[in-house]
């Protein structure tokens, strides 16, 4: 009997000790409350305020021009100008940079363009004169990760869509907060992300929508680039700043700060959003030794305060059951990598680092495409003939109207101008955009749910839902179009618009050099 006792009070011991694990709310380093559930973090997702709608499939009317202002122009930022300068119905209006040189170099493109000069912004808040104008209808934001979410804040507030760099938004405040600002003001809230737009992920995908792998239930994804010859050229904030922005930015958080490359594109295959969501993930990460040392190097003292690991892996789980496996590494000596691998019920999609597709004979003429050879399997990869075949089947619509000019503007290939392209032509045809900022939020806040995993000793942490319960509205993720007669008189105007601006243009530089 006495044992017995001593077992039930052991028993009330516990159950007390799991009752308060799950009712106690903790908040972590970002502002975040969060608190236990069954075994698994779970962090608070606030109600949509009154008078907030959903922005899934938002449209908003018709721009027969696109007027942009372009912030933040280091790295990415100037290649963006010169590919708008090859886009119809496009013009830059103004350029802005916390340095004025740089902004002002940007105006070559214009001038190679004959567009007309744009207006000029400079210092840490000229931002904000620029988001100010009424004559900017798109903000496209590229500046250094910190000012990501303040400088697309400012331009919302002022009645402009914005397009932002990836990552969009660096915590989980950060996606609730454009979220709002998106539902509340009916703008767009764009998330660059140009790996959806490369050649292989976009005639993945269509294949994958038109059932050639069967069912996908798992798959990868990653950002592995050797960042060693790059640490350098990121922005310093004065001459006392030897790390740089991003090397700090690793140094003091924890978790895959730059997922996006990897999630998104498997992100549209699995639907996210659009039939299924993300619900449960788990992230370990190595310990820092790449990343401790370029501190090291760089400030000539010991550093123990690396947050980031030099690799990480996040796993996660989706509501149909579902597995995605994301990785970062920017760290290590090793080849690029992004991963991209699908697994389906019916083949199998590889990019990195061998690029192929595996299909026997029998699912590769279920899918249109007569096999050559009499025993082809999915042990191994498709010939190079049977490839061939079944990427020039399936190659994807946006390709074939963009992807030749692609290749002769460039970015990364080509897939900067797609997405660019895309980007305008859905704003000029009064579509929905490609992605929205559930995408957003979802694939950004991989940084921060994962830190709390690692934190809690890789612990299982629940996704939020950021559509508030609609992720199940949209059946299917898939690209919108105008019609064909639509498509080309929108086309037109936005041509004869190009060409009166460029006279405007000639004439101004014309001026400018007597």
């Amino acid at each position: 009997m006495k044992n017995f006792k001593l077992l039930l009070l052991g028993l009330c011991v516990v159950m007390c000790a799991c009752s308060a694990q799950t009712q106690t709310s903790m908040t972590n380093e970002y502002g975040t409350e969060w608190q236990w559930e069954n075994g698994t973090i779970v962090v608070k997702t606030p109600e949509r305020p009154a008078g907030q709608k959903s922005v899934l499939g938002l449209t908003v009317p018709k721009m027969e021009s696109v007027r942009v202002g372009f912030v933040g122009l280091g790295m990415r930022g100037p290649g963006a100008v010169e590919r708008f300068t090859y886009i119809p119905g496009t013009q830059v209006v103004a350029l802005c940079d916390y340095e004025q040189s740089r902004a002002e170099k940007c105006q070559k493109y214009l001038k190679k363009a004959s567009m007309p000069k744009a207006a000029i912004y400079s210092g840490e808040k000229g931002y904000e004169e620029l988001c100010k104008r009424d004559d900017i209808d798109l903000v496209y934001i590229a500046a250094d990760w910190l000012h990501h979410f303040s400088v697309a804040k400012c331009a919302l507030e002022n009645g402009k869509h914005v397009a932002i760099e990836v990552p969009s938004a660096m915590n989980l405040q950060e996606c609730w907060d454009l979220i709002n600002l998106s539902e509340t003001t009916r703008k767009h809230c764009f998330i660059l992300e140009n790996c959806c737009y490369d050649w292989y992920e976009m005639n993945t995908l269509n294949m994958a929508q038109n059932g050639v792998f069967g069912e996908i239930i798992r798959a990868q994804g990653a950002y592995i680039h050797n960042l060693a010859p790059f640490w350098n050229h990121y922005w310093k904030a004065g001459e006392n700043d030897k790390l740089g922005w991003r090397l700090d930015y690793n140094m003091r958080h924890r978790g895959d700060v730059y997922a996006t490359h990897g999630l998104g594109p498997v992100a549209q295959v699995l639907d996210i959003h659009r039939g299924d969501r993300m619900k449960t993930l788990v992230a370990m990460d190595t310990k820092s030794v790449i990343g401790k040392a370029l501190v090291e190097e760089r400030t000539d003292s010991v550093c123990n305060n690396f947050r980031n690991g030099d690799h990480t892996t996040t796993m996660i789980r989706t509501e149909n059951g579902k597995v995605i496996e994301i990785q970062h590494n920017v760290m290590t000596p090793q080849p690029y990598n992004r991963l991209y691998q699908l697994t389906g019920t019916k083949g199998f999609a590889n990019k990195y680092p061998v690029r192929g597709y595996a299909l026997d004979a029998e699912q590769l003429s279920a899918s249109g495409v007569q096999p050559k050879i009499d025993d082809l399997n999915s042990h191994g990869f498709l010939p190079k003939a049977e490839m061939d075949a079944l990427v020039e089947k399936y190659q994807h619509p946006i390709l074939k109207k963009y992807g030749e000019l692609a290749k002769e503007v460039g970015g990364h290939g080509g897939m900067d101008f797609i997405m660019d392209c895309r980007l305008v032509y859905c704003l000029q045809n009064g579509l929905p955009l490609d992605m929205d900022v559930y995408d957003l939020a979802e694939w950004c806040c991989l940084a921060e749910l994962g830190t709390l995993s690692m934190d809690n000793n890789c612990a299982a942490v629940a996704f939020p839902d950021f559509t508030r319960g609609e992720w199940n509205v949209v059946k299917g993720y898939k690209h919108a179009y105008a019609s064909p007669e639509v498509e080309k008189s929108t086309e037109e105007k936005a041509e004869a618009f190009t060409a009166e601006l460029k006279k405007l243009g000639a004439i101004e530089w014309a001026e400018a050099e007597k």
